[in-house]
């Protein structure tokens, strides 16, 4: 259910942070229409972490319905246990497939904070988990030893995690986690910019953001998986974009691709701050580059 290619779609909202579900649905509709395996939203260029309760809620039943026969992940980390409760139950009668649970906080957390969250979920909602491995937001890393001591519980079917800068480090995660995590374990990645890394080493799932803007390009670099070369070659297609990703973040990047696509209007959460110009012509130079139509 969670292997292949996962898109993970911006979500569009209004400065108060009011999602738009009409424009949610068009984005997933397109998502679902493309030939991707799932459908993740309200992950981190979701900006789950900028909206309320009742705005999840509404985002997660719009791409529900938008998304047909298409599994949809749904984030539901926060600060407080009751509050993941909360959005898992949520997301669980909205008809998600599955719950993305990231070790949110704003004290440090230990790993036996993180295995007390998983289990207190798992407790009240039968809905299987993604754990959500992205030190980069939260702080916490989730180790190959706390995954596999998760994954004794059979509702944590998956981990996402982000690539590995190399094929050794990539191969010697992915041996460890086959080893340590029972049968049918999704071994998911995302960091589109590295993304061929461990793709190259195995790796079951792409969890992509820029699958979420740009379907077919992300569909091309998952079909090549198995032929090293052409993993390679489909990937550096892009490496301009991967360049401006790396430094000003998915997040601020995929809003202006999506306006390019006549696909936006997608504005950043507040406090985060439009992009310049100059960034803007980067990237557009990037889209170029790829020969993306404007």
């Amino acid at each position: 259910m969670l292997s292949g290619l996962s898109a993970f779609p911006l979500t569009p909202m209004d400065q108060d942070g009011v999602v738009d579900t009409d424009h949610l649905g068009r984005l997933v509709a397109r998502l679902a229409g493309s030939g991707v395996d799932s459908i993740g939203v309200l992950g981190s260029t979701g900006s789950y972490m900028y909206l309320s309760a009742d705005q999840r809620a509404r985002a997660i039943s719009a791409a529900v319905e938008a998304a047909g026969n298409i599994p949809v992940l749904a984030g539901v980390g926060a600060l407080r246990t009751s509050d993941v409760v909360s959005h898992v139950r949520a997301a669980e009668r909205a008809g998600a497939a599955a719950a993305l649970l990231a070790p949110v906080s704003y004290l440090p957390l230990s790993d036996a904070d993180f295995a007390g969250l998983v289990a207190d979920v798992t407790a009240v909602s039968a809905l299987p988990i993604c754990l959500y491995n992205n030190p980069g937001t939260t702080h916490f890393t989730i180790s190959e030893d706390l995954v596999a001591t998760l994954a004794a519980n059979p509702q944590v079917v998956a981990v996402k995690n982000p690539a590995p800068a190399t094929s050794a480090a990539a191969q010697a995660q992915i041996a460890f986690l086959r080893r340590k995590t029972h049968d049918g374990f999704v071994i998911g990645y995302s960091g589109d910019a590295l993304i061929h890394v461990p793709l190259g080493a195995g790796a079951d799932a792409w969890y992509s953001v820029i699958a979420g803007v740009l379907p077919d390009l992300a569909l091309a670099i998952w079909s090549a998986r198995g032929d090293d070369t052409r993993l390679c070659a489909e990937h550096a297609k892009a490496a301009a974009l991967w360049e401006v990703f790396k430094t000003y973040g998915a997040i601020r990047v995929a809003p202006h691709i999506l306006d390019l696509l006549g696909l936006g209007p997608a504005p950043l959460p507040r406090p985060l701050q439009p992009l310049s110009h100059d960034i803007i012509a980067q990237i557009d130079a990037a889209l170029d580059a790829m020969k993306v139509p404007a």
